[in-house]
């Protein structure tokens, strides 16, 4: 069975977000990682170890493989964040710095 091409269920009123500076609609309420879905952007990061691309895969705040850096900040869970008008998302690039 080909996968198909993801879709949103229209329920809500619309904000706008940019990814990588592009304008991307969200829904309020859904999260960062299924308004990028529902836009068809599945590359969010690159493996630090391997390089490889990583994306979204449990959507519930498990895997990690959706960390972005958002408004700013590393290390944000796409699947755990709310969208909000005006939120900059990044793909993030390599280990990020924690600041002790």
């Amino acid at each position: 069975m080909a996968p198909s091409t993801p879709r949103r269920i229209e329920t809500g009123r619309l904000v706008t977000f940019t990814f990588e500076g592009q304008p991307v609609e969200g829904q309020v309420g859904e999260s960062v990682a299924a308004a990028l879905t529902a836009a068809g952007i599945r590359n969010l990061r690159d493996s630090v170890v391997s390089g490889a691309p990583r994306g979204i895969y449990c959507m519930m705040g498990a895997c990690f493989d959706c960390l972005v850096q958002i408004d700013g900040i590393p290390n944000r869970l796409a699947c755990m964040t709310e969208v909000r008008e005006g939120l900059e998302v990044r793909r993030q690039a390599g280990a990020a710095e924690v600041t002790l």
